[in-house]
């Protein structure tokens, strides 16, 4: 295991991180964090108002995208997760990335490229440090969708109530920390309260997410952090079926196929029905 990947040394930079600032971001002022009565047009233009129509729009025939998102998948996933129906050696042939460099970059010391791409981290380990064993993320894209995966990366906010210190709205209570956070820095959830008028005309208060506020600034810019996440859903949809690309292209050579051979069946049906009409 590469010491500079391990899953323990990177949850304890994100830990101490989110620890630094949580007092600073309970304490920041700010908006309150319940107003009522705000209207949704109020809310336009607000860091966060809209994103649940947030879209990874990916293109996975994006090499260098992909690229990219495989080295951010080693650098920031890997420890934790795995893609266990996915090769190295796949990897390196359909990313176009050379053997040695393959290697020298992306495998961790000791593998070799037939291996499947699987963390080092044992699950009893993951079980005992976030609760429960980190998933899988070979058909994650698949079964949730790249704009779910997009929108969760973008939607960590700070919550000190919450073991790793921050919390999701796309996955609220969500168990894995914001190991991004470097990169993208710290937010702040303000919510607003909304009164609900039920049956028996009793009112109840609900919390109702309104905006964010940055609290703590990243590594990288909101643009950088923004194309940083949409190379790695592009790598992850890539990774959920590696021969997608190819099917698409091949696909419109048998559309095509198939029109043809419809066009030559009319002729041919058109020649032995004639004398009948």
């Amino acid at each position: 295991m590469r010491t500079e990947r391990g899953p323990g040394a990177r949850a304890g930079r994100a830990a101490a991180l989110m620890a630094a600032v949580l007092s600073a971001a309970a304490l920041a002022p700010g908006a309150p964090a319940a107003e009522e009565g705000a209207g949704s047009a109020e809310g336009a233009g607000k860091l966060g108002a809209d994103w649940q129509s947030w879209q990874a729009d990916n293109d996975v025939s994006d090499m260098a995208s992909l690229q990219r998102g495989a080295r951010n998948f080693v650098s920031y996933c890997l420890g934790c997760h795995s893609l266990k129906y996915e090769r190295w050696s796949r990897l390196g042939q359909d990313l176009a990335i050379p053997g040695q460099l393959l290697q020298q970059d992306l495998m961790p010391p000791g593998e070799q490229p037939t291996q499947y791409i699987l963390t080092s981290m044992p699950a009893a380990d993951a079980q005992n440090w976030f609760g429960k064993t980190p998933p899988d993320l070979a058909l994650m894209a698949r079964a949730r969708g790249g704009d779910h995966i997009y929108q969760l990366f973008k939607t960590y906010y700070v919550d000190p109530s919450r073991p790793t210190g921050a919390n999701n709205l796309r996955e609220p209570n969500i168990a894995m920390p914001h190991v991004l956070s470097e990169l993208e820095g710290l937010k702040r959830a303000v919510f607003r309260d909304v009164v609900v008028h039920g049956e028996g005309g009793q009112d109840t208060h609900e919390p109702v997410f309104d905006h964010f506020e940055q609290i703590a600034p990243g590594r990288l810019s909101a643009a950088e952090y923004d194309g940083f996440v949409r190379d790695t859903v592009n790598f992850l949809d890539y990774v959920s079926e590696p021969t997608q690309a190819a099917r698409r292209a091949l696909g419109i050579w048998v559309v095509l196929f198939l029109l043809v051979f419809s066009w030559l069946a009319w002729l041919v049906k058109r020649e032995y029905w004639k004398d009948v009409h």
